[in-house]
């Protein structure tokens, strides 16, 4: 398993319940048996199963088995065409199928960016198969009773109207014709020297094709930009329709009547840096009203993409967070860590 080498780790591809096929990364330890606990981990927006490169080794290395799909939309997982097929409730229904599959009856979930929203909301539709969940860099927001277009919270808070941009279907070509400028906006680090935001987006493919980014201000190096070039030549438009589900969302919640309160019992840590723009500390302390177990941790000085930016920090945090709950809690946790 070697981070600079994607075909170093154990790659799968199966067709699973949900009548999807999804590809991802399956990575057993040595001595590995039916009470092995596992992580899944999600990753988010433009991301794959790469963005988890850095954990799945270490990880791995101290007894966890390690799952890492390439979520719906992604890589060689499969691609539909409508955005109806990207809600969370279904997107949570492949994961659950995922862990069907291979034989899982409960697993710690850790997401990052749209990973953290959607395993959130795995919490919701499914809290029977957590252990434990863990959330980077996109707090926990509870459902809502009232539906708010994506054009209405671009209008309340400017500094999203990019999603708003994402929503339209023009920006999928426009964002094609533009990769590798948009790759390296997007994976900009917390101190960049261009001090372009990402809201301007929303003017469309004129702005792209005018943005110079240097090497010096994103945090990828050459060989991991180049991969998500060729993993995001395959097409924006499953990436992108992310952004064009809220409608359907909000009715499948309404539907179901979710509750906004995750489990009592369940144990949730966030993470996130304190130089993101998609986090402030007015959210987490929203978030805190529903999550009666919730942790949180800042990585000061560290921006979005903490996975990479604060790899070490993430890699030994996260193994030594549920070691803890181990010898903490005397139920579910006690068994399997």
């Amino acid at each position: 398993m070697n981070p600079s080498d994607p075909s170093s780790f154990s790659h799968r591809t199966e067709k699973i319940s949900t009548g999807r096929k999804y590809h991802f990364v399956d990575q057993l330890p040595l001595n590995y048996s039916q009470g092995t606990p596992t992580l899944l981990c999600v990753h988010g927006f433009p991301d794959c199963w790469f963005g988890w490169r850095y954990q799945i080794k270490p990880w791995v290395r101290q007894g966890f088995r390690v799952v890492v799909p390439d979520m719906l939309g992604y890589g060689g997982t499969d691609k539909p065409a409508d955005p109806k097929e990207y809600s969370t409730k279904r997107l949570c229904a492949d994961l659950c199928a995922i862990l069907d599959l291979l034989g899982i009856q409960q697993t710690v979930l850790i997401g990052h960016d749209w990973g953290a929203y959607t395993a959130g909301r795995f919490a919701l539709w499914h809290p029977d198969r957590l252990m434990a969940l863990i959330m980077l860099s996109v707090p926990y927001t509870p459902p809502s009773l009232e539906y708010l277009p994506v054009t209405t919270v671009a209008k309340l808070a400017p500094n999203l109207s990019y999603q708003a941009y994402f929503e339209e279907q023009r920006s999928t070509k426009e964002i094609e014709s533009n990769l590798n400028t948009f790759l390296r906006v997007i994976y900009r680090g917390p101190n960049p020297t261009q001090r372009f935001k990402i809201s301007q987006l929303y003017k469309g493919p004129e702005v792209l094709a005018k943005i110079y980014v240097p090497d010096s201000d994103i945090v990828l190096n050459a060989q991991e930009l180049e991969f998500y070039s060729k993993v995001f030549q395959q097409g924006m438009n499953g990436p992108l329709n992310y952004y064009r589900t809220a409608l359907f969302r909000h009715e499948e919640e309404l539907a179901a009547e979710l509750s906004p309160n995750l489990r009592p019992d369940l144990p949730v840590l966030f993470v996130w840096g304190t130089k993101d723009s998609t986090t402030t500390s007015s959210l987490i302390q929203k978030a805190h009203k529903f999550i009666p177990r919730l942790q949180d941790l800042a990585l000061e000085e560290r921006g979005h993409w903490i996975l990479v930016e604060a790899r070490d920090v993430i890699t030994e945090k996260i193994p030594q967070w549920l070691k803890d709950l181990a010898v903490e809690y005397q139920g579910n946790l006690k068994t399997h860590l």
